[in-house]
């Protein structure tokens, strides 16, 4: 790796990905406040709502993720709409 091209705070970082719990660690320098302890070592956090182990491209299984809610937003916006 050569010296000087990254910034300083490179560093190895856990990712989690919300929807199945999976946890893998790579490095970035990504900000964040939550740390994770992974197989003994702390590790800061950074919370995926989707990655490879969810994906539907990887998995071969479709899935509804929503994790903002805007399924529900839709529907109590528009449950009063007459017909």
């Amino acid at each position: 790796m050569k010296k000087g091209i990254h910034p300083e705070t490179y560093r190895l970082v856990a990712f989690k990905d919300m929807s199945n719990d999976h946890v893998f660690i790579t490095r970035s320098c990504a900000n964040t406040r939550e740390t994770l302890t992974h197989e003994g070592v702390e590790y800061p956090l950074i919370k995926l709502e989707i990655s490879n182990t969810s994906h539907p491209f990887y998995t071969g299984k479709m899935k509804l993720v929503d994790t903002s809610g805007r399924v529900d937003n839709f529907i109590n916006r528009y449950k009063n709409v007459k017909k």
